[in-house]
Formats: C-alpha cells, sequence, structure tokens
C-alpha cells in the first residue's frame, strides 16, 4: 500500500508548473496505486424513450415520453495503476449493450414484456449491466453493480442496490 504511509505535501502559494511529474522518474509504478480498498466509480447518461402504462387510472396511461438520466454506481478494487473501473469501460457497456434498447424507442416494444415502470425498467438495466460486467469480456475488471438510479424527471426516480438484487 505504497502512498498510504507517506507525509503529504503541503501545498505552497500559487505558482505555475514548471515540469510534469515524469513516470518512472519522479514517480514507480509502485506508488500508482494509493490503496487497495474497494471503491464506487458512478456515471450517468440521458436518453429519451417513449411508452405507456398498463393497468394505471392516470395520465401516464397515454403514450407519452420523457427524458431518462440513468446513473450507475459500479464498484471494484484499484489495479496497479490505481484505477478500480474506468468510465470508458462503464460507457462502453452502456453503448453496446443497453443504450440501444431505450434510446428513443417505444420502451412496451423493446423491453421485455412488463409495465414500463421506473421500477420495473431500472431493475432491467441494473441486470443489465450485471451481466456485462460478469460476462467474459469484463470479468477481469473485477467489478460489480452496486445501484443503478433511473429518474423519470429530474425530480422522481427508481432505484434498484446490490443488496436487494441478492435478496
Amino acid at each position: 500500500m505504497s502512498g498510504h504511509n507517506q507525509e503529504t505535501r503541503q501545498p505552497g502559494p500559487f505558482h505555475i508548473v514548471q515540469q510534469l511529474q515524469v513516470f518512472g522518474q519522479d514517480i514507480t509504478g509502485e506508488q500508482l496505486r494509493y490503496h487497495r480498498k474497494r471503491v464506487l466509480v458512478s456515471k450517468s447518461f440521458a436518453f429519451d424513450a417513449a411508452h405507456h402504462l398498463h393497468d394505471y387510472e392516470g395520465k401516464c396511461k397515454n403514450l407519452h415520453g420523457h427524458t431518462y438520466e440513468v446513473v450507475f454506481g459500479i464498484s471494484g478494487v484499484p489495479s496497479s495503476n490505481g484505477i478500480a473501473v474506468d468510465f470508458g469501460e462503464i460507457k462502453s457497456i452502456w453503448k453496446e449493450r443497453i443504450e440501444t434498447y431505450l434510446d428513443h424507442r417505444y420502451l412496451n416494444e423493446t423491453l421485455p414484456l412488463m409495465n414500463t415502470t421506473a421500477e420495473n425498467m431500472v431493475v432491467w438495466i441494473y441486470e443489465q449491466m450485471e451481466q456485462a460486467l460478469t460476462s467474459d469480456a469484463y470479468a477481469a475488471l473485477g467489478a460489480r453493480t452496486e445501484f443503478v438510479r433511473l429518474f423519470e424527471t429530474p425530480t422522481s426516480y427508481a432505484e434498484a442496490r446490490r443488496e436487494w438484487m441478492e435478496e
């Protein structure tokens, strides 16, 4: 656990950086990872979609649309370079395996048969991310889905958490 027991350098007055830190000269490979504890990284994405609800008496029984926001909380233990889960990996999974079913779609058609409530959709999205992270393509990351939050409006969301999905 390099770095953990080292003294923290106190910042001096504002100054312009004269020389960038050089890997292998100013910092070693062993110093890149500060700890070996699991940490959570989070990334969000927006998508637009239409849907309607069945067996519901209210305006949402009619076809309508939302600009949704989905927030992923993904945890992992930092690798030797100090990165637990690369934000680019989360984006790749989103783009390749999830977004295509959601963005600019009629959700009642593209999702499995369900009432397309935020409560149902967030569990489906959680399952897709977790399946991807445990697939051969991403399993080496050792990452896991801790939560998915799906905003249907800026003030209303549903959430799926790891502990609830494992019950």
